[in-house]
């Protein structure tokens, strides 16, 4: 969950290195830093805080090495400060790490490695593992190798071996100074090709505006870049070929263009972003396209049960999905936290189909459940932003989203992208299993064709919520409602509003209310109903009468027409099918989120302890 960058060429790499981590902070802000080789020697610079504080360290501007790497943390390990920022040396100051992971063993190896007389500075995990390079590389059968590129590039191999946890690590030395080793095992690391100099990140947006060719590194897959030349090794050290990818996003896009903030923009471009996902699977009057995954009619007919597992905002995606596909398949579907169905012994088999989804592709609870129901007999399934990323080639299919990259923390575009791609998923299954009437399907279709506009449309009567959000956003508690469908836009809500305006909130299935929550509500708390399902106005508006009668005050987000009541405030959005409400009904809730931020005065776009990319567990 920390980004790490890396830059080998002619050019000065500390702007390129600072630029890179300023748009990787989604991943971790909590300190960052920088090493570069000057004159042979190398060269940390680094702090506590956010990464725009490294432009006021002392020498910062004297740096003039073209090879270097860095990071931005999200701390694990040891709490954030000066001393457990990377990057990290070893004891001889030969080799500088940076580290995105966790190293599961490092309290072990830190005892061998302090029996070797080495001595540590910092509380981190990484800070094992320069010191592991050296002494494999100074101790180990590395050191009957000649040649010092040789022997570098042993050192780490080995280090490597001896690590268990995740990791994507760069390593830079005086012994090589002219280039870079990256390796990668369960989180993410792209390398991109450029002409006579070459770039590392975390993620592609970093790095986007220098080139669109890239490199995805496997996992135990090494990587050897100078600025002429970038060699793949596997974790044998046998050299092999490696094809690169052209990545098309928009450089543009992992800029704000103007907006205030990514998260606002990114809600505006949602119109796009859903536009987008519907054109690349299906037109009016056509089936729905997935020929990219294969999958058969007579596979369908053998699947007793689907899964759809995920973690945070894709589970509520995953939970709209589960009303999708039961509704127009009628297969039994279930929903799981990916850090919970690993662990209790799901009963998974070749008659099981697991969703996954991940805005990412690099959350690794998610891929650790994937590889279970694999490892089961299960067929896999990725929902992903990212192509290339390692669930996607875990998986035995994968479908993409065609949101763009997504850089503020609290996702938006990504989920509603992620709710329209499910739907269209599940009616090429019902077409395929012809378990809904074409009718239905081609009224689902048309109703789809027109959700970009009607999105538009609450985008441009927003102000309405940011009224409401300026008269609540003092407030410590608030309440979110919904049956149904609703209610898993009422989870998606109220998830936004904790991320980023840490107020406390919840959400809860309208007809439970009275057994047991009921009890928070008192005079002034704000309760938000969603009521959008045409068979379930009157039992939803009895639920939100509950708690206006112990003196709530109320916003319904309907587009239903609601018998007279004394709601406080009612937003209406445009009528849609029932199923595809979550898509349009999250907007202003996701609007509301970022003005009783703003109104507070927070940095929406990185609110704190969280990060873009889970890649921990």
């Amino acid at each position: 969950m920390c980004g790490i960058v890396g830059y080998v060429g002619s050019q000065k790499a500390t702007p390129i290195l600072i630029d890179g981590l300023l748009a990787l902070e989604y991943r971790g802000y909590d300190s960052a830093g920088i090493a570069t080789i000057e004159n042979s020697t190398l060269k940390v610079l680094k702090d506590k805080g956010r990464v725009n504080n490294l432009y006021n360290l002392d020498g910062i501007n004297e740096l003039e090495g073209t090879v270097g790497i860095a990071h931005t943390r999200w701390a694990t390990h040891g709490q954030p400060s000066k001393l457990n920022s990377h990057p990290h040396m070893d004891n001889s100051n030969q080799f500088a790490v940076v580290h995105n992971g966790i190293i599961e063993n490092y309290a072990d190896l830190k005892k061998f490695l302090e029996t070797n007389n080495y001595k540590f500075f910092s509380e981190t995990d990484t800070e094992v593992i320069p010191n592991l390079i050296h002494y494999y590389y100074t101790n180990g059968p590395v050191s009957i190798l000649s040649d010092s590129k040789e022997r570098f590039l042993g050192a780490v191999k080995s280090a490597i071996y001896d690590l268990k946890g995740s990791y994507a690590i760069e390593v830079i030395s005086t012994i090589c100074p002219n280039e870079i080793i990256a390796v990668r095992k369960d989180s993410p690391l792209v390398i991109g090709k450029g002409d006579g100099e070459n770039y590392i990140a975390s993620d592609i947006p970093a790095i986007l505006k220098y080139t669109k060719d890239f490199y995805l590194l496997d996992d135990n897959e090494f990587a050897v870049i100078n600025k002429d030349s970038i060699k793949f090794f596997d974790n044998t050290l046998i050299e092999h070929n490696k094809a690169v990818k052209n990545i098309a996003w928009d450089a543009n896009a992992a800029s704000k263009d103007g907006y205030e903030d990514f998260m606002l923009k990114e809600i505006y471009e949602q119109p796009t972003a859903v536009r987008e996902t519907i054109g690349s699977r299906f037109y009016l009057g056509k089936k729905c396209s997935f020929d990219d995954i294969h999958i058969t009619k007579e596979y369908l007919q053998s699947v007793n049960k689907i899964f759809i597992i995920a973690c945070g905002t894709a589970m509520h995606a995953g939970l709209a999905g589960k009303y999708m596909i039961e509704h127009l398949c009628k297969i039994s579907t279930e929903v799981d936290a990916a850090s919970e169905f690993r662990y209790r012994n799901p009963i998974v088999d070749e008659h099981t189909l697991c969703i996954y989804i991940s805005q990412s592709g690099e959350t690794a609870d998610t891929i650790a459940a994937l590889k279970l129901a694999k490892s089961k007999g299960a067929k896999t399934l990725a929902i992903s932003n990212v192509i290339g990323s390692s669930i996607t080639r875990e998986a035995d299919y994968t479908i993409y989203t065609h949101a763009g990259p997504e850089i503020a923390v609290a996702s938006t575009k990504a989920y509603t992208s992620q709710v329209v791609l499910i739907a269209i998923l599940s009616m090429y299954f019902a077409e395929i299993l012809e378990s809904t009437s074409y009718a239905e399907i081609e009224e689902l279709k048309a109703s789809m064709v027109d959700l970009p506009s009607k999105i538009e449309q609450i985008l441009d009567d927003s102000s309405k919520i940011k009224d409401f959000a300026q008269m609540v956003y003092t407030e410590k508690d608030m309440f979110f409602l919904g049956r149904g469908i609703d209610y898993t836009v009422a989870l998606e809500s109220s998830l936004k509003l904790k991320e980023i305006s840490y107020i406390h909130s919840e959400a809860y299935a309208s007809g439970e209310l009275k057994h047991g929550p009921i009890a928070l509500i008192e005079n002034g708390v704000t309760v938000i109903g969603i009521i959008t399902n045409p068979q379930l106005v009157e039992k939803s508006v009895s639920n939100v009468q509950e708690v206006i009668s112990r003196g709530a005050k109320t916003l319904i987000i309907t587009n239903q027409i609601l018998p007279s009541s004394n709601f406080d405030y009612v937003f209406n959005i445009p009528n849609t099918h029932p199923l595809l409400s979550p898509i349009l009904s999250i907007i202003p809730m996701q609007l509301f989120a970022y003005y009783i931020s703003k109104f507070k005065g927070l940095d929406v776009d990185k609110p704190r302890n969280l990060a873009k990319s889970v890649t921990v567990e």
